[in-house]
């Protein structure tokens, strides 16, 4: 063994020493030594080597800061025994490690090393033979690491492959530039899609809404970091039989290099679970709790109205809070209509309604007026018609189209959606309800139609007890509609 090699990692060679070339005129670069010595000082592994006769050769500084002894103090021993090995183990462990030189591969083992203040660190190895010039094994080289760290790694290398196998929530790595970089099983097909197919595609192939909020997430979460609590975020999955409205609760980790000495982003790891029913239902339960709450309130001020007329405008009122933006009551003219009537032509005077210019308390208009001029087919003429609810829309249409859809049903231009509830009470039909809505607003469901049929009941029996009212002192409020 040359006294140049048990000089170890740390060693240089001096400017006239033959090992470095001057060459003025040339490029001027690290020696072969100078390249060995930061290529080993600058792994993450520690690392030593041996000749054919056991004596170390090499020794990073890894190495050193496992087991507290320098690349001076180690390189030139005869193998561990004495002093990275207790006496007792050095024989053990001298022959598995030189077995290396005659076996081919790696071989693995694990070993209690002693560290220079006395202490023991379980190590895990890795040696391999170093063949020489000849093709014989002239040494050897031993790679290790203290095996709690390696088994942190295997966890987390276990841990991304379960999360992108078996999750039983959708996990999506996103890139710098918002794009999937890897897509377990569970989120492709949350996405509508195969694992593969997603990759690199913008988000907004893939979504119809909430798009812009998840790429502000995204980037947030690269130039900030993680937030502090997972959000919700209501998305529209484009699929083969149409759009798809799903609420994922999302996480998000910003991933960075750990091989930069300053965080380097590589993107996003986002975390989400399908939360869609359980918010439907959370939400479906508040909307009931408010309603019934705006019925007893409703009830509660009705109560306290004198005039039976005035208390069907205050459940009109209640009605309309979070419910529609505008609403009518339209009386049939000539009194009440009973199911054994025959079929006559219906006629509707308009008794309250909102303001047409906005949003507003309800009013009375009085009961004699003019008939109001529905045309046959009505959605109000249906809805008496067949004592029971009709729902309207302008659908997709454009704006004008909306407008005149609008116009040409009595109604304020800004209306889109329509629900038409019939008034009745003692067995007879009075007249109907009309709740409109602007395009702000989704279109009216069959929970809403059963909320609007509760209020129409109210109003119906303020509106027969009016009557009664006039029937007992028709000139204290004039002739009936």
């Amino acid at each position: 063994m040359s006294a140049s090699r048990r000089k170890g990692t740390t060693d240089e060679l001096g400017p006239d020493e033959p090992g470095r070339s001057e060459n003025p005129g040339g490029p001027v670069g690290p020696d072969g030594a100078d390249l060995l010595a930061a290529l080993l000082d600058g792994m993450d592994a520690a690392l030593c080597a041996f000749d054919a006769d056991g004596v170390v050769t090499h020794w990073n500084r890894e190495a050193e800061r496992i087991l507290g002894w320098s690349a001076a103090e180690a390189v030139g021993r005869q193998g561990f025994a004495g002093w990275a090995v207790r006496e007792a183990d050095a024989g053990e462990v001298e022959t598995r490690l030189m077995a290396a030189m005659h076996a081919s591969g790696r071989q693995v083992h694990e070993f209690a090393l002693l560290t220079k203040d006395g202490g023991r660190v379980l190590v895990r190895t890795q040696s391999a033979a170093v063949p020489g010039p000849d093709g014989k094994p002239a040494g050897l080289y031993c790679a290790f690491s203290e095996v709690h760290a390696q088994i942190d790694l295997e966890r987390s290398i276990a841990l991304s492959e379960a999360l992108f196998d078996d999750a039983s929530w959708g996990v999506v790595l996103v890139d710098a530039d918002l794009r999937p970089a890897v897509v377990n099983a569970h989120a492709a097909r949350a996405l509508g899609t195969g694992r593969t197919a997603v990759l690199g595609r913008p988000l907004g192939e893939l979504l119809t809404q909430g798009v812009e909020e998840l790429e502000n997430a995204l980037t947030h979460v690269l130039a900030e970091g993680a937030p502090p609590a997972p959000a919700e975020v209501w998305v529209g999955v484009r699929t083969p039989e149409g759009e798809r409205r799903r609420c994922w609760r999302s996480g998000f980790l910003r991933l960075a290099s750990p091989l930069a000495e300053e965080p380097v982003p590589l993107g996003v790891g986002w975390l989400f679970q399908d939360v869609t029913e359980a918010k439907q239902g959370e939400q479906e339960a508040s909307l009931l709790r408010f309603r019934t709450n705006q019925v007893h309130r409703a009830a509660r001020a009705a109560a306290e109205c004198e005039d039976p007329a005035e208390a069907a405008t205050v459940h009109l009122d209640f009605a309309l809070a979070g419910f529609a933006d505008h609403a009518l009551v339209d009386r049939i003219a000539g009194g009440a209509a009973a199911e054994s009537e025959a079929a006559v032509p219906l006629r509707l005077v308009r008794v309250a309604a909102t303001p047409s210019g906005g949003p507003g308390p309800s009013a009375l208009t009085g009961y004699a007026g003019l008939p109001v001029r529905y045309p046959e087919g009505h959605p109000a003429l249906q809805c008496v018609a067949r004592a029971g609810s009709v729902r309207a829309g302008a659908g997709s249409a454009a704006v004008e189209e909306a407008r005149e859809w609008a116009r040409a049903r009595q109604w304020p231009q800004d209306t889109v959606h329509a629900l038409c509830a019939v008034l009745r009470s003692r067995g007879r039909t009075l007249g109907v309800v009309t709740f409109l809505r602007g395009a702000g607003r989704t279109p009216f469901e069959r929970s809403d139609a059963t909320y609007a049929e509760d209020v129409a009941v109210r109003i119906a029996a303020a509106l027969d007890l009016a009557d009664l009212a006039d029937a007992a002192d028709p000139a204290g409020r004039g002739a009936g509609a």
